[in-house]
């Protein structure tokens, strides 16, 4: 029997900093989205913080207070107890076998599956997102930012050796809203069908 699916515009995965800047980002533009816990990633290595001062951490535990009104005031679909087990295209096996329409995200959850045009990911290391590329035969290229955009996959905060400011992880939240907007539902529909590719998420 399939896992029921509920569908969505996008399914951003982190509820932190990065997660929240970017739903309501979204909202602004009249976007939905549902926002998820991340599988935390044991392999990813620690991050080091370039908040060494008590003005930075103030700075982003106010921002924080501020996205979580922001978040409940437009009622945000913010779910801190689904987490996002593993991510993959429509078609896969394991998760829907049904047709949809067109080609979808699909995040597996313990609570079902949801169906997206874009998914953004706030935690994860670019090595394993590269090998999920190549699991699909989509080439890289110089750009890795953009061959993730061009199949509606977008980080906000992954892949820095630091993590990155407030102020950096704002703009990054506004511009792959923007991208969001500009490239509309279809954009898995320009495509190839992919192989199927193992989630850099879970198995």
């Amino acid at each position: 029997m399939s896992a029921p699916a509920e569908q969505t515009s996008t399914v951003v995965i982190g509820s932190g900093l990065s997660g929240l800047a970017v739903a309501s980002e979204l909202s602004r533009r009249g976007i939905d989205s549902i926002v998820v816990e991340s599988l935390e990633c044991f392999d990813s290595g620690a991050m080091r913080t370039v908040m060494t001062d008590t003005v930075s951490l103030s700075e982003r535990t106010e921002l924080m207070r501020l996205l979580r009104g922001y978040a409940a005031a437009h009622q945000l679909d913010v779910r801190q107890s689904t987490v996002a087990e593993h991510l993959s295209i429509i078609g896969h096996p394991k998760l829907i076998t049904a047709p949809v329409g067109s080609k979808k995200w699909a995040v597996q959850t313990a609570d079902g599956v949801l169906l997206a045009d874009h998914v953004v990911l706030t935690k994860y290391p670019q090595n394993e997102l590269r090998r999920f590329l190549r699991s699909m035969g989509i080439a890289i290229g110089r750009d890795f930012r953009a061959a993730l955009r061009a199949i509606g996959l977008h980080l906000v905060g992954v892949g820095e050796l630091l993590t990155p400011t407030t102020r950096e992880i704002l703009r990054q939240a506004k511009l792959v809203s923007d991208a969001i907007q500009a490239q509309g539902p279809a954009v898995l529909n320009r495509i190839s069908p992919p192989r199927a590719a193992i989630s850099p998420l879970g198995a």
